[in-house]
């Protein structure tokens, strides 16, 4: 498949269509509320009638621009249904079906997992966070970047690059931070709202998961959990557990970490986080999850201790 031709498809659907709707994955992260928003504001400046639908964020996520424009739901036919950041159709964020109902689809992302589920599919499996990848897409449009529209984009590529630490980050990537600075994005302040404040129930869910940690294989591998019991009893919302898997990721000698978040009666989402040569993307596949070489994720459908042995052991191939 031809990017650059799908890349063209995309813009002149964009141009063609009136009314158009916004996506991105369930539970979603600083790249999908980021990349949504920035293209909320892109297609206001191109006079179009646009809607966001996406999941409860994360409150860290609240000082973005136009954060309360996002819908929890949307109903009817538009002339084009726009999904970021999200690789497969079962991750879609969708309560309506309105991506399906939709005149024409369009699916832009950076997850090498992706499987095109869209007429058109725009996918920069190099890229370091969607919201880069719209930095070309909003070129092509003739859209004026501004200072909102740079905060929202670099919220993504701050979170999604790990604070700019992952080796998909390019000369390009600091070219982009380097001229939103000039359009006056405070990208020190991005970064301390979303990495450094916690609030009280963020702390206390944190240190419960950290006095779980357990390690396998010669300390290579790194597990710890959270329960609905831990996020009602620390009072924690939605987004609180973000950044947990990166503690048994950070310790010296992990190659891999895991952490489970209990999410129903023996259903659990799956982060997988590695170093330095484990793709941890294959492993979340073996659970029909997917995502990035460092950073992927997946449901599990079993108890908690069934579920942990059956990470681990799958795991244990790829070390």
């Amino acid at each position: 498949m031809n990017s650059e031709i799908e890349l063209d498809n995309i813009v002149e659907a964009i141009q063609r269509a009136g009314k158009i709707v916004v996506f991105a994955h369930v539970s979603p992260d600083g790249d999908a509320i980021g990349s949504a928003l920035g293209m909320y504001l892109a297609l206001q400046q191109l006079k179009k009638e646009v809607d966001v639908v996406a999941d409860e964020c994360s409150r860290c996520f609240d000082f973005l621009p136009e954060i309360g424009s996002i819908h929890k739901e949307m109903d009817g036919v538009y002339d084009l249904a726009v999904s970021l950041d999200c690789a497969s159709k079962a991750r879609l964020y969708d309560p309506k079906g309105a991506f399906d109902k939709a005149k024409v689809t369009v699916n832009i992302d950076h997850h090498a997992s992706n499987t095109y589920y869209a007429k058109y599919n725009y996918i920069e499996g190099d890229s370091p966070a969607v919201c880069k990848t719209l930095v070309k897409v909003f070129k092509r449009l003739g859209v004026n970047f501004t200072q909102d529209m740079g905060t929202c984009l670099m919220a993504g590529i701050i979170t999604d690059s790990g604070g700019f630490r992952y080796n998909t980050v390019d000369d390009e990537t600091f070219e982009f931070a380097a001229q939103m600075l000039d359009l006056g994005v405070n990208i020190s302040d991005i970064y301390y709202r979303t990495f450094d404040v916690k609030s009280k129930s963020q702390f206390l869910l944190t240190s419960i998961a950290t006095n779980r940690l357990s390690f396998y294989y010669d300390d290579c591998v790194a597990v710890t959990y959270v329960t609905l019991d831990d996020f009602k009893n620390t009072k924690a919302s939605v987004g609180d557990h973000e950044g947990i898997v990166n503690i048994g990721r950070n310790i010296e000698g992990v190659e891999v970490s895991i952490f489970l978040r209990e999410v129903d009666n023996d259903l659990y989402r799956v982060s997988f986080r590695s170093n330095h040569y484990v793709n941890v993307s294959d492993i979340a596949s073996k659970f029909d999850g997917g995502g990035h070489s460092r950073a992927a994720g997946c449901d599990i459908y079993s108890d908690l201790d069934t579920s942990i042995k059956r990470l681990v052991r799958e795991t244990k191939k790829y070390l």
